[in-house]
């Protein structure tokens, strides 16, 4: 073998592994190789499969072309099959699949032993992007069985495994897609090529995601892209891979994000093949964000591409997408159930498993809108019966059909039954994910199944079935801790250099620019690591009766608000009787919640004479949220809905001067309110820099705690303050608030290292009982499907913490002082937590951070 031919082979074996180191070797080989075809042959095959590698397919395809050009000119038949094969590829993934096949069979009868075995492996991978899942299979073990009859190749036999398991996985077979996996990664190893490990892992997430464990499918994408990084090589599909994850627990921003880059950069690539399935991510991620018409845009985009590069199953795949867009749009016509029937049936004939259920549920749904009830029966009848094994997502799909389909029989007990089943299976889901993020996005999964439980017990007319289903769409994430990620001291580092970061930007130490770029990689690495933790929590989750809720309320009366339909309902528990009370409109009380928090702000803030807005707005507001209730004349627990969590309730004629505590849920009002009350604990006042009320207030506290634990001025910082808070019996943190509404978990509030957020309170192993956060924004939280909230006051709740005190709007620094010694006071008079505030208002009601405050929990 000549020198160049040598260095030709050395570049074609490090392609995928150093892709820039294979590049400069075959450029070697080709300037020596001087008239010798083979060498420069070789080369052009090494420089194609870098192209490949490093995602520069234009450039792989002109190379590769040069390469069987000179073989099949020079006779080397063999080395010019060998080059086909990877030109096949090459020509899959820019649409031409049909082309592809051709080139592989054109190959086939000039290749034996590992060569052929190569070949296939490459044939099985355009039936894999085809979604001929079941022949791709079969050549996968064709070329298994090839390469061994030849004497094997460890190194081609690792590539046949990581490929197929993808396959395996699509099929169902996860204990053969983890083997196939195992046998690849060792196999890569053994050979030297550590780089193509990454390849592994990338599908190690994609097994994960198609059986439902997303701690394992982000922990495995995640070494997957930090393997790529350190090979230099192509991610190739994996951010589309992980975008998919991500918007399987609903993290829509993250998930539109990633898709809308994905399109613009394979467009500018040319990659037709992943464009296709870059475009129907982007459609996905619009239905669920409520943007029915770009969903259309991109999955007809899809579908056409999909058609014109002969690829059915994908084709398929965007119809099924535009169909539903089509139906989230309010369209309900004969010719789209036709369109969906003929969906369902192109679906079926790819593969797709669960998008044909679902495209079945919508087939379903629109018959029973046009007076089909016979199409609708058989459509429900093969969902409920394919759903009851697979992903927790095809098993709710299932129950969802078997409670329609109940409803077409006039069993309205048998579907509120069948309804209950599938958000059991949601709840088993979400509780597996270990962090709190991840669980709150994830009950979005249940919204169309508790809706349909909360309609049937509205129908019914009976109070305590509504109730039950209210607590069904509220907040049940919050009822189980968040679990640690398995590297929590990481996660400690990494919040550790966050601060310091934060603290240089407020500092103005270093440019700008590049402390903004490291704090947003920091807070990836935060957010990716809490994203790893498994669910391990065995929070009680079962609702409470109305039994134990009117014995644990007493005096007090619970409010629990639910939307439907656009309509406010509010349930009210007092007395031991359950009333369902009709109100109006809730976009109403939206529009009026905005003008209360605009006046109260300006207010709060003197910029201008707002009294007499606020004043009437929280009128209008009392008069369609508790004017019409049979409230009594004690304390109140409200349980709110949607925007109503934004809600400054003090400021209601109705709440004023009367204890009223806030919930997310009944459920976890009573778990606070019936947890045992601890005896013992320190009491700690902390009081962060910036606010010049803030060491008085602390010093005033001192005062009335003696033997308190104080924190002020350069002893403020976050590692000890959250030691002292780990089972305290109160914690009073006077601070600069901050609330996040592009991540949530990285609210905050300003210690004298920086934020103390979310995610260093989820460290914490036991909270304190008592909490007061009085800091501007404190209490607000994100809202999500179905009544999850993230933020400080729900992370605090979430952990354990029975009572809290926050605000849920901006105050002045010097505002919430004198009022929080007032509450103090009150608080260590023997008053509860809501009572004390609630006195502490009414002392001073021209306070202008009066109404700001609320009580948390159980009050």
């Amino acid at each position: 073998m000549t020198g160049a031919l040598a260095k030709a082979v050395a570049a074609a074996d490090l392609a995928f592994t150093a892709p820039a180191r294979a590049r400069a070797l075959a450029a070697a080989a080709l300037a020596e190789a001087d008239g010798h075809a083979e060498a420069a042959a070789v080369a052009e095959h090494a420089l194609g499969l870098a192209g490949v590698a490093t995602g520069r397919l234009g450039d792989a395809e002109t190379r590769l072309r040069a390469a069987v050009r000179l073989a099949d000119g020079a006779g080397f038949r063999e080395r010019a099959a060998q080059t086909r094969g990877v030109l096949g590829y090459v020509l899959t993934l820019t649409g031409r699949t049909a082309e592809a096949l051709r080139e592989l069979d054109r190959a086939m009868p000039e290749l034996t032993g590992t060569a052929a075995a190569r070949l296939r492996m490459q044939r099985a991978v355009v039936l894999t992007e085809i979604s001929r899942f079941g022949d791709a299979a079969a050549e996968f073990a064709a070329a298994l069985e090839t390469l061994r009859a030849a004497g094997g190749d460890a190194l081609i036999e690792a590539t046949v495994r990581t490929n197929r398991s993808i396959v395996l996985a699509r099929l169902g077979d996860w204990r053969g897609a983890e083997e196939d996996l195992r046998r690849a990664e060792q196999g890569f190893a053994a050979t030297g090529h550590l780089g193509r490990t990454a390849m592994v892992w990338q599908n190690r997430g994609l097994a994960a995601t198609v059986r439902g464990d997303v701690p394992a499918a982000l922990t495995a994408y995640d070494e997957a892209a930090s393997r790529y990084e350190e090979a230099g090589t192509d991610q190739g599909l994996l951010p589309i891979e992980r975008a998919e994850t991500l918007l399987s627990v609903r993290l829509i921003a993250e998930a539109r994000e990633a898709a809308t880059a994905a399109v613009a950069d394979y467009e500018r690539r040319r990659n037709a093949v992943d464009l296709v399935q870059a475009r129907l991510l982007l459609a996905k991620v619009a239905l669920v964000d409520g943007d029915p018409e770009t969903a259309v845009r991109e999955a007809t985009l899809a579908r056409r591409s999909a058609a014109r590069q002969h690829r059915p199953g994908w084709a398929a795949l965007g119809g099924y997408l535009a169909l539903r867009a089509r139906r989230d749009s309010g369209l309900r016509t004969t010719a789209m159930l036709r369109s969906g029937q003929r969906t369902v049936a192109a679906l079926t004939d790819a593969g797709w498993v669960v998008p044909a259920l679902d495209a079945r549920l919508i087939v379903a749904t629109l018959a029973l809108a046009l007076g089909r009830p016979a199409v609708a029966e058989a459509e429900l009848t093969i969902v409920g019966r394919a759903g009851r094994g697979g992903p927790a997502e095809l098993r709710a799909r299932a129950w969802h059909a078997t409670a329609l389909l109940r409803l077409v029989h006039g069993d309205r007990r048998g579907a509120d039954a069948a309804v209950r089943a599938g958000v059991r299976v949601i709840g088993r889901f979400r509780a597996g994910l270990g962090a709190s993020e991840l669980r709150a996005h994830a009950s979005g999964h249940a919204s169309e199944l508790t809706g349909l439980g909360l309609r049937l017990a509205v129908e019914a007319g009976h109070p305590e079935a509504v109730l039950r289903w209210a607590e069904q769409r509220h907040a049940g994430a919050l009822r189980l801790r968040p679990a640690r990620p398995p590297d929590d001291e990481g996660l400690a580092a990494d919040l550790a250099a966050l601060r310091q970061t934060a603290l240089d930007l407020a500092a103005g130490t270093g440019q700008a620019p590049a402390l903004l770029r490291r704090q947003a990689r920091l807070e990836k690495a935060v957010r990716d690591r809490a994203r790893h933790a498994t669910g391990v929590s065995t929070a009680d989750t079962r609702i409470p009766s109305r039994a134990e809720l009117a014995a644990a309320l007493g005096p007090a009366t619970l409010v629990e608000y639910v939307e439907l339909d656009g309509r406010l309902t509010a349930l009210v528990l007092g007395g031991g009787r359950l009333r369902r009370c009709e109100l109006g409109s809730a976009a109403e009380a939206a529009e009026r919640l905005d003008e209360l928090r605009f006046a109260l702000r300006r207010q709060a803030f003197g910029l201008g004479s707002f009294a007499g807005l606020a004043e009437r707005t929280a009128r209008r507001l009392d008069d369609l949220l508790l004017a019409p209730l049979p409230l009594g004349e004690g304390p109140l627990v409200i349980v709110p809905t949607g925007r109503l969590h934004e809600l400054p309730w003090p400021a209601l004629p109705g709440a004023r001067g009367r204890p009223v505590s806030l919930a997310p849920s009944a459920a976890l009002w009573h778990r606070a309110a019936t947890a045992p009350r601890g005896e013992g604990g320190d009491r700690v006042v902390v009081a962060g820099p910036g606010l010049p009320h803030a060491a008085a207030e602390a010093a005033a506290l001192a005062r009335r705690y003696p033997g308190a634990r104080r924190f002020t001025g350069r002893t403020a910082r976050v590692e000890p303050v959250l030691a002292a808070l780990d089972g305290a019996a109160l914690g009073h943190l006077a601070a600069h608030g901050t609330f996040r509404t592009d991540n949530p978990l990285f609210s905050s509030l300003r210690l004298a290292d920086g934020p103390l957020t979310v995610y260093d309170l989820e460290r914490l192993a036991c909270p304190p009982r008592q909490v007061v956060l009085s800091g501007c924004d404190s209490g607000r939280s994100a809202i999500h499907a179905g009544d999850e909230l993230l933020g400080l006051a729900s992370a605090l709740l979430a952990l354990g913490t029975t009572s809290l005190v926050a605000t849920v709007l901006p105050i002045p620094d010097d505002a919430g002082r004198a009022l929080m010694v007032r509450h103090h006071r009150h608080l260590a008079a023997g008053l509860s937590p809501a009572a004390a505030l609630a006195r502490a208002q009414s002392d001073l009601p021209d306070s202008p951070a009066a109404a700001s405050y609320v009580c948390y929990g159980a009050g």
